[in-house]
């Protein structure tokens, strides 16, 4: 059977050409403007509070830029994270337009949000059309996987929506590459050239965001096979994310002095890992990934397969690419979890926000399958059956999907917290473990940075099994650990038989103040 090129299977070809291309980009702006509307409306929706550790580091990075201090804690700990500028320098310019408070962080990281679903969006669009680029990135938004966020709830399953960190901007910016590219296959001479450089633009960007997507700079000359666009113009794209890097590497070398600084901090990341690891979890890494955290992570697994199955019998070129894209992270992501050396692990794939950036191709590959296949069948009647079975699926996903969100607590605790300290002057320290004082930072000031109580705020780590003596007179914030993280202060009884008295309890129970 003859292979199926992406120019000639378009589902939108004939509406991408002549007098229909100007209704044809203002639908996808308005469809684009949508989804982006939809990602602010559900991060608002489950409103995760600014979270503690690598979202911390990288909100106070942008706060200190350019003079971050990487001699010294919490930044000698983790320059991975600062030196992603990707990141860092767009979070510093909502800091200086919104101050340094929630505002600013809730903005940065539904910037990401819209990145990583419009993108998301124009891949499978570009690759299938509305009819499954719409639902494809609805089905996504909805899942579990970017709702259960918040680590004083129960059912924390990773960090994702409405969090600062680089995992889904960094996919995003790879996926709008990547449509940039389908779409430029599709034209010729100067928009040709034009789409080329905004695709390399954004692929080269992702690096700055997240640096392990550079693995998937591998299959961009297989990319370009599998869309007939000529090898003589991968410089075209090449260009751009050369600049993109150079560009990274004056500002090093201008702030930190060293202009390898990105590159190396990337190659050194990793050690001895804290939980055992051995060959056999770390070739199962993608399968932990989807299925460990969540029963609807099986949905993406049913993905690969569809994608697989689909290109085996159609050999759609589409679905080629998509198959590619998830090679070119799962192998070495998969080697440096620990198949090659178990005793020192570079990424943890078995963490299921390493997994963003194939998760556009998932959908892409396993939906567009699915229509493909679906095309196939002959029979009427057969056909529509099929179809409508799939429906009633999609349907029944998403009240499953989204039965838990409404049961998120949110930040209302917090912001209950920040009401009571507001003009205090009765409470000159509150004490606490590195993750709620992290947070509290945010929460001593209006969401535009503004300082509501000027007490300190002192920590220490949260391994600690029982309050430090410095501490144990409080005032001390304390909540029981929901999520994934260990308890604080296991060993300290915080009660009248202990010595302490209650100063204040949020109403749902979530954080408390303690006292001797």
């Amino acid at each position: 059977m003859a292979q199926t090129t992406v120019r000639e299977s378009a589902t939108e070809r004939s509406g991408e050409e002549g007098p229909r291309r100007g209704p044809l980009r203002r639908r996808v702006v308005w469809f684009s403007a949508l989804v982006a509307a939809v990602t602010v409306a559900v991060q608002w929706v489950v409103m995760t509070p600014p979270l503690y550790y690598d979202p911390y580091y990288v909100f106070e990075a942008a706060r200190r830029w350019p003079d971050i201090p990487l001699d010294q804690w919490p930044f000698d700990q983790v320059p991975h994270q600062v030196n992603r500028i990707g990141l860092v320098l767009p979070t510093r310019l909502m800091q200086e337009l919104l101050g340094s408070g929630q505002a600013a962080y809730f903005a940065m990281a539904a910037l990401g949000g819209i990145v990583f679903y419009v993108g998301c969006y124009l891949l499978v669009r570009s690759l299938f059309g509305d009819r499954v680029g719409l639902p494809a990135t609805l089905l996504l938004m909805a899942h579990p996987f970017f709702t259960m966020t918040n680590p004083f709830a129960g059912q924390e399953i990773t960090w994702s929506m409405g969090v600062l960190l680089p995992d889904m901007p960094g996919a995003g910016l790879f996926a709008l590459g990547v449509a940039g590219l389908v779409v430029a296959s599709r034209r010729t001479g100067r928009r040709q050239t034009v789409l080329l450089v905004a695709a390399g633009l954004c692929l080269g960007s992702a690096f700055l965001v997240r640096d392990f997507v550079a693995f998937m700079y591998l299959g961009i000359p297989v990319f370009f096979r599998l869309l007939g666009i000529s090898w003589r113009r991968l410089w075209v794209v090449a260009a751009p994310m050369l600049g993109v890097l150079a560009v990274s590497m004056i500002h090093n070398q201008l702030v930190w002095g060293n202009a390898m600084s990105a590159i190396r901090s990337a190659a050194g990341h990793g050690g001895e890992p804290n939980e055992p690891v051995t060959r056999m979890l770390a070739l199962r890494s993608f399968e932990r990934a989807m299925t460990d955290w969540h029963p609807l992570g099986w949905v993406f697994v049913a993905l690969l397969a569809l994608n697989v199955v689909g290109w085996a019998v159609t050999r759609d070129r589409r679905l080629a690419l998509t198959l590619v894209w998830f090679v070119t992270l799962a192998v070495p992501l998969t080697l440096l979890s620990g198949l090659t050396d178990p005793h020192h692990i570079t990424l943890r794939g078995w963490l299921l926000r390493y997994w963003f950036p194939v998760l556009p191709a998932f959908l892409a590959g396993g939906l567009g399958a699915l229509v493909l296949l679906l095309g196939r069948v002959s029979a009427v009647r057969v056909r529509t059956g099929l179809a409508v079975a799939c429906c009633a699926l999609a349907g029944a996903y998403l009240p499953v999907a989204v039965a838990q969100v409404p049961d998120l607590p949110r930040d209302k605790a917090w912001n209950e917290l920040r009401a009571w300290l507001d003009g205090r002057d009765d409470l000159p320290v509150i004490w606490s473990d590195y993750r709620l004082a992290q947070t509290l930072t945010f929460y001593t000031k209006d969401v535009w940075g503004r300082p509501q109580w000027h007490g300190r705020i002192r920590s220490f780590p949260h391994e600690y099994r029982a309050i430090p003596v410095i501490a144990e007179n409080g005032p001390f914030l304390f909540t029981r650990w929901r999520g994934q993280e260990p308890a604080m202060v296991a060993n300290t009884r915080l009660d009248a038989e202990g010595g302490y008295r209650r100063l204040w309890r949020s109403s749902d129970g979530l954080l408390e103040i303690w006292a001797r």
